[in-house]
């Protein structure tokens, strides 16, 4: 038999012991997301595989918001975050600081998600885009790596917070076992 377990018997961390608790090496970027639903969504998935930080560009809103934190159930205050206006002055920055960038889309010469390997002591930055257009041209040229993640079906693309927690769970399961 089996029984749903309660909020207590979880053993989740409270936000002081989540902010000293040692995160992987990613760093989430989010390039112009309209949806303030999805951006909660993101917050709440970093939350939950233990990422470094966000950083929120372009069109992309801010917390304090209701509607993202209706989504992000608190993990505004979890989650390290920051604004910065340009995502391709971002991306320089960040691999100025050795930091690999991967973004996350379909385009010529793409890794398959499942076929990405991390490099053992290296932080990463991956870049997901707008619901329509995904991420800058300029930006996905600028970019270590293209990661893709497979589809089957009829569709062209995933939400963005499907993508989301589909990379970051791939993502999390390659640096921690």
């Amino acid at each position: 038999m089996m029984r749903k377990l309660k909020n207590s018997e979880l053993g989740r961390l409270n936000v002081e012991e989540f902010k000293q608790t040692d995160k992987i090496p990613l760093i989430v970027v989010l390039d112009n997301i309209r949806s303030l639903n999805n951006i909660g969504s993101v917050f709440r998935t970093s939350d939950a595989f233990l990422i470094e930080k966000i950083y929120l560009c372009g069109i992309t809103g801010q917390p304090p918001h209701k509607d993202i934190h209706k989504t992000a159930l608190g993990s505004t205050e979890s989650v390290a975050w920051e604004y910065v206006e340009d995502t391709f002055t971002l991306v320089e920055k960040l691999q100025n600081e050795n930091v690999l960038i991967a973004s996350i889309e379909q385009a010529e010469n793409s890794t398959m998600l499942q076929d990405f390997n991390i490099q053992p002591n290296q932080k990463y930055a991956i870049v997901f885009g707008n619901e329509v257009k995904g991420v800058q041209q300029e930006v996905v040229s600028a970019s270590n790596y293209c990661i893709e993640i497979p589809q089957f079906g009829t569709k062209h693309s995933l939400n963005i917070s499907v993508s989301v927690g589909v990379v970051l769970w791939d993502l999390f399961k390659k640096f921690r076992y």
